[in-house]
């Protein structure tokens, strides 16, 4: 665990995150923009590597076509990636740099599908893993997304599996039971977590 100038514990978790953080101001107009994994890119950007074709009537990025091109290609995968893992990095940074500068004690909170795949696990000071059955997930990401099983196992498949990522876990949080299980267990990790806070205060005093 890295050690920070504040008590501050940086937590990933990789399947499920609710955010009400407020946008920062930009300059750019909403229709110039398009929102892929929580950060806001240069819509250009996307369309000049991937063509119009990912494009909507209404000239907004169409974001199940681009899913479906990035998912069933690593390398077209992989050409994305270079575009939004140093927006999201920036992005982190932004954040963690306005909270250096208010003082902020406290447990941030990133929702990273992919990092264990970019490594980023080792910025981290706890990784939290919500996990599923197979089955399971592979129904709920066809229900949520609305598209084919087919293509659901294609964007599955792209990914460690989620029984790899627990390995990396502090805490892993299984969300294949019922709603209030999952809250349960929420509730519980959560009550580790600022416990650990509390020990890296008490370990600074």
């Amino acid at each position: 665990m890295q050690c920070r100038p504040w008590p501050l514990v940086l937590v990933a978790v990789s399947v499920l995150f609710v955010s009400s953080d407020k946008r920062l101001p930009l300059e750019k107009s909403s229709n110039e923009l398009v929102e892929i994994s929580g950060t806001l890119l240069d819509k250009d950007e996307i369309v000049k590597e991937f063509g119009s074709d990912i494009l909507q009537e209404d000239g907004q990025v169409d974001r199940k076509r681009l899913g479906a091109i990035v998912f069933r290609d690593p390398t077209m995968r992989k050409r994305l990636e270079v575009i939004t893992h140093p927006a999201i990095r920036r992005r982190q940074e932004r954040i963690l740099s306005a909270l250096k500068e208010e003082a902020f004690e406290g447990i941030v909170i990133w929702d990273a599908a992919l990092l264990i795949e970019s490594g980023g696990q080792k910025t981290m000071d706890r990784v939290v893993v919500v996990a599923t059955d197979p089955a399971t997930e592979l129904q709920r990401l066809v229900a949520r997304e609305q598209i084919p099983e087919d293509e659901a196992r294609q964007r599955i498949a792209s990914q460690m599996p989620v029984s790899l990522k627990a390995k990396f876990a502090d805490y892993v949080i299984d969300n294949s039971g019922t709603r209030a299980q999952t809250e349960a267990r929420v509730h519980e990790v959560y009550a580790r977590l600022l416990e650990d806070l509390r020990a890296i205060r008490a370990g600074r005093e």
